[in-house]
């Protein structure tokens, strides 16, 4: 009988069906995130290079103008 009782009883709980949601939802998010990085990584690493020939470019104009006359 403590079997039966058992087996009542673990099929009435509803702890594991909630973990199960929460794992698959988790999978879930975590493949979105890796799907994001796949598509988004190709154009940060062609913007971080536009950027760095660039700021390689440029100059800066360390020279002042002269004081005004008095």
């Amino acid at each position: 009988m403590k079997l039966f009782k058992l087996a009542k009883t673990f099929r009435s709980e509803e702890d594991g069906a909630v973990t199960v949601d929460w794992v698959v939802l988790t999978a879930a998010i975590v493949g979105l995130g890796i799907a994001v990085y796949g598509v988004v990584s190709g154009g940060i690493a062609n913007l971080s290079g536009d950027i760095d020939t660039q700021l390689e470019t440029d100059q800066i104009n360390t020279s002042f103008p002269a004081a005004p006359a008095d």
